[in-house]
């Protein structure tokens, strides 16, 4: 058993907006996310680290703007946290828990299918 050293990462970049809502524009309504697990400690058959990916999408709740950020000044971490509070936190552990037990089983694998040579 390999010991594993898993990082993760988010991207909340690609985000769908409204052009106008409730006196503001560009409100953010829907993210299409990614969230990446890395392992930091053991490379693939290529030298590269091992890694997974979960892609989704989250909507927003749009209904209340009084904590409105304006576009120029948003940052993916400000959209990545709505995203994790949107998705909540038992959701978000279970996909990094998935994620590195998929990484796991990619670095130790249970069975592996081989084929003779004659």
């Amino acid at each position: 058993e390999n010991y594993m050293a898993i990082s993760y990462e988010w991207n909340c970049k690609k985000c769908d907006t409204y052009p106008s809502k409730g006196g503001k524009s560009n409100v953010v309504h829907n993210v299409h996310w990614v969230l990446i697990a890395k392992d930091d400690t053991n490379k693939d058959e290529d030298g590269t680290y091992w890694s997974k990916s979960y892609y989704g999408t989250q909507t927003l709740d749009t209904s209340d703007l009084s904590n409105f950020k304006n576009w120029s000044t948003l940052t993916s971490s400000d959209v990545q946290s709505w995203v994790e509070s949107a998705l909540g936190s038992d959701k978000v552990t279970k996909m990094k828990t998935g994620l590195s037990e998929d990484i796991a089983a990619k670095i130790s694998p249970s069975s592996v299918t081989k084929t003779l040579s004659s």
